[in-house]
């Protein structure tokens, strides 16, 4: 069994900016489809994300157009809407630093993004950004990325794991399954990490920092080795 820690890496507002991205989509539906045309559209996501468990972009698109194609007259714009999300330049809204973070982290054991969503959008997202070339293509996606950590393992099987996520829902999971097998590191940054509601829900992460970026503070090694230690 490997000996050195496996680095798990989320990605939405982890490593890259989600919360920015969803901004800029938001301002090109309001430009194409109108204000009212972009709230239908985001009703539609959530309420797929809620069925699904996982943000599906272009399967609310899919389904926008077949709630308005018979009586909108900005329907045909749809085709403007899902180049504009194939082609986005995802790798501009990577969190400073990130690239850097992983390669360090690379240095310190093995990287592997570990990520929620389809399998369509995410893995693009991750190949567009970036991402999938600095862990040298170990990506697993899932839907529910913490209730498929026998997989993980079995992927990548070692001694300790180190999950980087700004979801502290997902933090708390994990360690319940991995218990002291698992360092949680808790980036604060999107919308999830500053929720007072979430932060008031689920227990402080083994560490956290204010931006990901923060990982190559020179500290960073000492505290977590610190941490390994005492396991």
């Amino acid at each position: 069994m490997n000996t050195d820690p496996v680095f798990l890496l989320d990605v939405d507002n982890t490593l890259l900016d989600n919360d920015r991205i969803i901004a800029d989509l938001r301002d090109h539906l309001e430009r194409e489809i109108g204000v009212a045309g972009f709230d239908r559209y985001w009703a539609i996501f959530e309420a797929l994300r809620d069925r699904l468990g996982y943000t599906d972009y272009l399967g609310a698109l899919q389904s926008y157009r077949a709630d308005v194609e018979e009586s909108d007259a900005t329907a045909y714009r749809l085709l403007s809407l899902s180049t504009f999300l194939i082609d986005y330049p995802f790798h501009e809204r990577l969190y400073p630093s990130a690239l850097e973070v992983i390669a360090r982290l690379g240095r310190l054991g093995t990287t592997v993004i570990l990520s929620d969503g389809d399998v369509v959008f995410q893995p693009r997202k991750v190949k567009r950004s970036g991402l999938w070339d600095a862990v040298e293509g170990r990506v697993l996606i899932y839907v529910h990325k913490e209730q498929k950590l026998d997989a993980v393992q079995r992927c990548y099987p070692a001694r300790h794991y180190v999950m980087v996520d700004d979801k502290q829902r997902i933090l708390t999971a994990m360690k319940e399954v991995l218990g002291e097998r698992l360092v949680t590191v808790f980036p604060r940054q999107g919308h999830y990490a500053h929720d007072p509601a979430n932060l008031a829900r689920y227990p402080a992460a083994d560490m956290s920092v204010d931006h990901i970026g923060d990982l190559l503070e020179p500290d960073f090694e000492s505290r977590l080795k610190a941490i390994l230690e005492k396991i």
